[in-house]
């Protein structure tokens, strides 16, 4: 790949503004005899939670048209087992390591930071604040400007590694939510999670994931990921990363022109561990063919109506 591609974020030099996105790389180190993890622009490991976690009952995955769904409960080794096992093989891996943190609690995401804090080899964090508040009643911190805003605040106070706040597409207005991350001392947002979906079994009555509801991702989704990413880009002055059913360098270039400064590639990774290397060599390609010189141009050039 060439030099057409490097790029910052949030003050971090990458190589490429394509991501393995949290949820769908495991905690990365696990992707190494599958694919260069040298040639990713970064990757966001599996979420982290204060304590370790099973998650959800099965099944937990189920394939819709045009993409999946998925309802994993956010199962994951807990902080300490990621810091102790995991990280130690990930700071050899040649890319930028970001630890995506969730919690129940605000205390919950300030001790994940604090023990994460104190380990060496993290470029950043990603905060997935899809999580119910269950000091609130289990009010959504996504959902409500007043919640993120405190949480984004008390973080922001606790550590100097660049804030990612990754925002969920479940909410009636992006732009209140994107400035609330922005006021509150984010350094950067990535947007969409995925959509709250039903999917149904018509012969047994009864819903196709364990927990009833799941989250949509894939192809299906882009066309509305791709809207909420410009909204988000045009309420906020901080870089925002694209994610929501990209699976080739078109689909990266079209995120980049919508606003994103960098993307994030999740449900390809399940039919093709290499993807987001995939995808960066077909971004390159397209930016050559287009004589572009620097993927930073693409960055906000969508032109809408006589603008």
């Amino acid at each position: 790949m060439s030099s057409r591609l490097a790029t910052t974020l949030c003050g971090i030099s990458l190589k490429n503004p394509v991501l393995a996105a949290s949820g769908t790389f495991a905690y990365g180190i696990e992707f190494q005899k599958l694919t260069d993890l040298t040639a990713l622009g970064g990757i966001v490991v599996k979420g982290l939670s204060r304590e370790p976690m099973d998650g959800n009952a099965p099944p937990r995955m189920y394939e819709t048209e045009g993409g999946m769904m998925n309802s994993i409960g956010l199962q994951n080794i807990g902080v300490r087992a990621f810091v102790a096992e995991k990280l130690p093989l990930l700071r050899t891996s040649g890319t930028a390591i970001i630890a995506n943190v969730f919690g129940y609690s605000v205390e919950d995401y300030l001790e994940v930071v604090r023990v994460l804090d104190d380990a060496k080899g993290l470029a950043a964090y990603e905060l997935n604040v899809s999580c119910p508040n269950t000091k609130h009643g289990g009010i959504f911190f996504s959902s409500d400007p007043v919640l993120l805003s405190e949480l984004v605040g008390a973080i922001r106070e606790k550590t100097k590694r660049p804030l990612i706040v990754k925002l969920s597409p479940n909410v009636a207005r992006i732009e209140p939510i994107a400035r609330a991350a922005a006021e509150a001392g984010a350094d950067a947002i990535s947007l969409v999670n995925t959509f709250i979906a039903l999917a149904i079994d018509a012969r047994t009555r009864r819903p196709r994931l364990g927990a009833g509801f799941g989250g949509l991702s894939g192809p299906a989704i882009k066309p509305v990921a791709l809207r909420m990413v410009y909204e988000a880009s045009q309420a906020v002055k901080i870089p925002v990363i694209g994610l929501g059913g990209i699976a080739c360098g078109m689909d990266a270039a079209e995120f980049l022109i919508a606003g994103a400064s960098a993307v994030e590639v999740g449900t390809a990774n399940f039919w093709d561990p290499g993807a987001p290397a995939r995808i960066a060599r077909e971004l390159d390609k397209f930016l050559e063919e287009e004589k572009i010189a620097s993927v930073t141009a693409l960055t906000g050039t969508l032109k809408i109506g006589n603008t």
